[in-house]
């Protein structure tokens, strides 16, 4: 083996990407013979604490850690989440749901939405949305577990993530870091030292004097990408210009309005608006383009459209689009925000995290830190941006909307050329393509091409195979069978109660 294992691991800056880091390698490498895991972080140092909307995938990272589901949604005042509400995008006054699981059934082996194309030309005009079991139930308040072992039920297709606390979901993941041994140091970080020779971090020294000595650092430093960006001097990648906006206003706000188990994206004049409802409050904020709105007047905004009053001053906050030319440079690897950040337009951010602390764990390094795997690294983190880069801006350019000069700027753009080959694909024969193993699956580029008014030309042949009247009747059959599931289903206030996983009715802010 060429370099000796690394034995001391160091992570720079706490909060949601510092403490899924410290809860994962711990768990994973726990055992490891002489492996010391310390996190630093300051109380003094707050972070952004505003991603409380997650994607399914989120599920394997819970898996990993072996946590019970039921304790996990009460310790961080979880909800679950179907998928994501896209009111206005399109135009005033329309809406459509990015549903988790898939559409319909797959016939004749080809995909459900070639039937449901066929059908459109056959006169019968069914909305996609009434045939997912999210939307379905997602609009209608319920929620129940996916049933695999039902495989004729609509259950078994369903998928699911959850809304949360980020703040409680750092202090439980804390919790879990520090049983497997993961040691935590409060200090401000105010130097930080390297090797004279390569230029590696060696220490970072804090403002009461203490060094840690580490041999692999992970910067989870945030914003300010202390260790990747400032020590080491790695470059961003800005993608502005088909990611215009650039800021943020987020503030919390009591219970109001509907309970679905769905987060909610509202087109605005200059950006959107989030709205995720937690057990115990809503979370809310407006990103915008500062090139098109000032700061009070999306402010005002904000608090024009909340549900409830407010619990905190308005958190303004500011970033770019886009992400470190490199994740890993030497001995320093970047998670969260101090790597990138793209809007939490689709909830991706704790995904990357994720992510990212899979793919270290894959090619985790010795000390020799072979450049092979850090340019595999570097290469497949890169790809990872780029392809949810395109999947948000097909949102901003697809838009009918001619209201405003942010909305007229966005559908002038022009897609990069994989997003281009995409929509060219699916406009000429309602075809949904994926490059590699990328993050959205064929039904959420079709719930968004479709929601986002992108009509196909045609459909697969084979959809042609059905008589008229079959294809009529089968089309019909799946839309009542997902009815009359919903139906039965619990509400989402009903399940968490039966299942333990409701918090007290006293810690819910008018409830």
């Amino acid at each position: 083996m060429n370099g000796d294992p690394i034995r001391k691991i160091v992570i720079v800056g706490g909060g949601t990407a510092g403490w899924m880091a410290a809860a994962a390698i711990s768990k994973i490498m726990g055992n490891f013979p002489r492996l010391t895991i310390t996190l630093v972080e300051s109380e003094a140092i707050g972070t952004v604490g505003v991603g409380e909307a997650t994607i399914p995938q989120i599920a394997a990272f819970n898996k990993l850690l072996e946590l019970d589901e039921r304790e996990f949604v009460r310790e961080t005042c979880a909800t679950y989440k179907l998928g994501i509400e896209f009111v206005d995008w399109l135009r005033p006054n329309h809406s459509y749901v990015h549903p988790f699981g898939s559409y319909g059934l797959d016939m004749l082996g080809i995909e459900f939405h070639h039937f449901w194309l066929r059908a459109r030309t056959l006169g019968q005009d069914i909305p996609l949305d009434d045939f997912s079991i999210a939307v379905a139930a997602g609009k209608a308040g319920k929620f129940f577990w996916p049933r695999p072992d039902q495989p004729n039920s609509p259950l078994s297709r369903l998928s699911y993530a959850f809304q949360f606390d980020a703040g409680r979901y750092a202090r439980y993941l804390r919790k879990i870091a520090e049983t497997c041994g993961v040691l935590r140091v409060e200090g401000k970080v105010t130097q930080v030292l390297q090797n004279s020779e390569n230029g590696h971090v060696t220490a970072v020294k804090l403002e009461d004097g203490q060094s840690v000595e580490g041999e692999l650092f992970i910067d989870c430093s945030g914003f300010r990408s202390l260790l990747l960006g400032q020590t080491l001097g790695i470059g961003f990648t800005d993608w502005t210009k088909w990611l215009p906006c650039d800021r943020a206003v987020a503030i919390p706000c009591e219970l109001g309005g509907k309970r679905e188990p769905l987060t909610r994206s509202t087109a605005r004049p200059a950006g959107w608006q989030w709205r995720i409802p937690l057990q115990h409050r809503i979370g809310n904020g407006h990103v915008y383009s500062s090139a098109h709105m000032e700061p009070d007047e999306a402010t005002e905004m904000l608090l024009a459209n909340l549900d409830g009053t407010p619990l905190a001053e308005p958190n303004h906050l500011r970033f770019t689009a886009g992400h470190r030319d490199k994740a890993w440079d030497r001995n320093v690897v970047a998670l969260g925000l101090a790597g990138g950040f793209l809007e939490p337009l689709e909830s991706t951010a704790i995904h990357l995290v994720q992510s990212g602390i899979a793919r270290l764990m894959s090619l985790f390094p010795t000390t020799a830190f072979a450049q092979k795997e850090i340019d595999r690294y570097n290469r497949e983190t890169a790809s990872d941006y780029a392809d949810i880069r395109d999947f948000l801006l097909l949102h901003y350019m697809a838009s009918e909307r001619n209201d405003s000069e942010f909305w007229r700027y966005c559908r002038a753009l022009d897609p990069p050329d994989a997003l281009k080959e995409k929509l060219e694909m699916f406009r000429s024969s309602g075809r949904v393509i994926r490059e590699h193993n990328e993050l959205f699956t064929e039904t959420s580029w079709l719930s968004v091409m479709v929601g986002q008014g992108i009509d196909p030309q045609g459909y697969h042949p084979v959809a042609g195979m059905l008589d008229e009247e079959e294809t009529r009747r089968r089309v019909s059959h799946i839309r009542d069978v997902i009815q009359t599931t919903v139906g039965q289903m619990p509400t989402q206030e009903e399940f968490l109660a039966q299942n333990g996983a409701a918090i007290p009715a006293s810690e819910r802010l008018n409830a």
